[in-house]
């Protein structure tokens, strides 16, 4: 790891690649009009590294992401508040980017019917620009890529040249702040959320700095409270002491000691008593007599890996994304769901939510020789040589070892 490397890492948390760093660094080193590498990181101040961070973060979200991970927050708040109508329910989202996430939250709880002396959002993000942009409530059409958009007539208003302002009701309900989760103390806020959401995080971390922020997010959740997370994380939490929830492609989880019965599978019943002998078996029945009926076939279960591929040929790429995403909740650490999800989101010409879905599938399964290669091509057409040909090498490795054995 480079000095650079160990300075963001330091700030961040993140594991960021040594090409990624050198490509922030040159940017920054031009426009403050220094020459050399050494004296840029020696010299830099608090400030700067503020700003160096601002290229390295990913801030990519939009309203509604994964809408059903909403609508299990909302059943659930609502579930809180039957029990007590006077509580105030907190959430917590974080990261937080562009503010897309924690308004989304807002205005499922008010279209729900849920009063604003109810609940309240915090909402955190380390890029102090993202904050600002939060704070400012004002999107342009790559915010609003949910296919209902209904929620924008009833909570914007035109901001004009084709941008929206969020309505001041639901602004209210979220605070946002500059924060970065690792350093965040959770002191009195701990226990404080009823809700947290966190999402698309730790596919950034090693499993050291996983493992202190699942740790951080553990303290600030409330024993039965519930936490939702990205896909690829699901298996990161569940070895740290999280249980996942029932609900369909939401990525809910709750802390194991609190989760409901009905997803751990119940310990086998044991008999006090010794087993009967074994009855002696009962006659043939005489050759007039008639068979009983066969029971009916069980059908089998369906491949929605299978089922996916054949959907994608077909052209069908909605359906063959909710059969990967269907899969992925019942076997949260698919590594193929994910290369598949990366190839249906390169037909459709998101290379970056491809490269996404492909370094989840390789964190998962570290040899996928496809996904390597896939990788490669975009880090090519991205013009990173340098990360192109350690991908390639990789690979290489990983097909050579294949044919091998």
């Amino acid at each position: 790891m480079t000095p650079a490397q160990s300075l963001l890492r330091e700030a961040t948390g993140l594991s960021l690649s040594r090409s990624e760093v050198e490509r922030a660094i040159k940017n920054r080193m031009e426009l403050t009009a220094v020459a050399d590498t050494d004296a840029y990181l020696r010299d830099i101040t608090p400030e700067e590294l503020t700003a160096l961070v601002e290229l390295v973060v990913v801030p990519e979200s939009w309203f509604y992401r994964d809408a059903q991970a909403f609508s299990a927050m909302t059943d659930f708040v609502r579930a809180r508040l039957a029990a007590d109508s006077g509580r105030l329910v907190r959430l917590l989202s974080i990261p937080c980017a562009g503010g897309e996430e924690p308004y989304t939250m807002a205005m499922a709880l008010s279209d729900a019917g849920i009063g604003p002396r109810n609940f309240i959002i915090d909402a955190y993000d380390i890029s102090p620009v993202c904050v600002e942009r939060a704070r400012s409530g004002i999107y342009g059409r790559n915010a609003f890529r949910a296919q209902d958009l209904s929620f924008r007539d009833a909570h914007f208003s035109s901001a004009g040249d084709g941008d929206y302002r969020i309505n001041d009701a639901i602004r209210q309900q979220v605070r946002f702040k500059q924060g970065n989760l690792l350093e965040l103390a959770p002191g009195a806020r701990n226990g404080l959320y009823d809700v947290i959401f966190c999402r698309n995080l730790l596919i950034y971390f090693d499993k050291p700095t996983t493992k202190a922020a699942i740790a951080k997010l553990e303290a600030l959740l409330m024993d039965d409270g519930q936490l939702f997370a990205g896909y690829a994380e699901v298996p990161s939490f569940c070895r740290h002491g999280f249980s996942p929830l029932p609900y369909n492609q939401a990525f809910g989880l709750q802390k194991e000691a609190s989760a409901p019965a009905l997803i751990r599978p119940a310990p086998a019943r044991v008999s006090a008593r010794p087993a009967p002998p074994p009855s002696r078996p009962a006659a043939p029945p005489p050759r007039n007599r008639a068979a009983p009926p066969a029971a009916p076939a069980v059908a089998p279960a369906v491949d929605l890996l299978a089922e996916a591929r054949r959907l994608a040929d077909l052209g069908d790429i909605k359906a063959a994304e909710n059969a990967c995403r269907d899969h992925l909740a019942r076997h949260p650490e698919s590594a193929e769901a994910y290369f598949i999800l990366g190839l249906l989101n390169e037909l459709t010409n998101k290379p970056q939510m491809a490269a996404d879905y492909w370094k989840r599938c390789i964190y998962l399964q570290p040899d996928h020789y496809e996904a390597l290669c896939h990788l490669a091509l975009l880090a090519e057409a991205n013009n990173d040589a340098a990360g192109a040909a350690a991908l390639k090498a990789r690979a290489a490795r990983i097909y050579k070892r294949q044919q091998a054995s």
